[in-house]
């Protein structure tokens, strides 16, 4: 019997989501894929979906630069698998994404046979890493250290509204975009203030900078 899997992939490039698509309907034909192209997007996805079995996760999107993304998952998701699937390759980028509890890291570079393949692995409750970098990454569990610990205690509210900061949006542009006043935000904004240990939104902003992952240029010329 085929395990009806829900998949959600959070990518903000359309092409690269069609064609991992593509390749999951081939490897896991009875599954149902989700999509999301930013964090914010992502967060109503896991909300609106309670059966979700695994995320890919794509490092660099809107709201997610870096592992700010992963950290918010595990933290208020850990029930859920989430695989790492980015362009770089880098050997202290795979060691952060594992530090952080990730099912596994994928590179957007691998064939989509090795794709299934590291998913299957995750499905059976294994960690996946390319075989290359499968003995070198290592302390895969540490203890979080403490910028790890603000972000995770942030809601996923407070989360939101610190996301839409370092997007640079203004507070009344944040309360149009939830829904909400902007004493609401500027409420938010000091709670996540007093939870980071900063004392303002640049403060605030810097330090989720610390979190950022520098990936590898990207020739535009031959860019897909």
């Amino acid at each position: 019997m085929i395990t009806p899997y829900t998949i959600a992939i959070a990518d903000d490039h359309p092409l690269f989501r069609s064609a991992l698509k593509q390749a999951l309907s081939q490897g896991f034909p009875e599954a149902t894929l989700l999509e999301a192209d930013s964090m914010l997007s992502l967060q109503t996805v896991v909300r609106q979906f309670q059966n979700i079995d695994l995320i890919l996760l794509d490092l660099m999107m809107p709201g997610a630069d870096g592992l700010s993304g992963l950290i918010y998952l595990r933290s208020h998701h850990p029930a859920i698998p989430v695989a790492v699937v980015s362009a770089s390759e880098d050997q202290s980028v795979i060691q952060q994404v594992m530090n952080q509890g990730a099912a596994g890291f994928i590179p957007k570079s691998a064939p989509l046979p090795l794709i299934n393949k590291a998913l299957t692995c995750i499905f059976n409750g294994e960690i996946w890493l390319p075989e290359q970098y499968a003995n070198q990454v290592t302390n895969t569990n540490p203890e979080r250290h403490n910028l790890t610990d603000k972000l995770a205690s942030l809601t996923p509210q407070q989360y939101r509204v610190l996301i839409m900061m370092t997007e640079g949006l203004l507070n009344k542009q944040i309360a149009f975009d939830l829904g909400v006043s902007e004493a609401t935000i500027k409420a938010h904004a000091t709670a996540i203030f007093k939870k980071l240990n900063v004392r303002n939104r640049t403060q605030a902003v810097i330090l989720m900078k610390q979190l950022a992952v520098k990936l590898p240029e990207v020739n535009t010329a031959n860019a897909s």
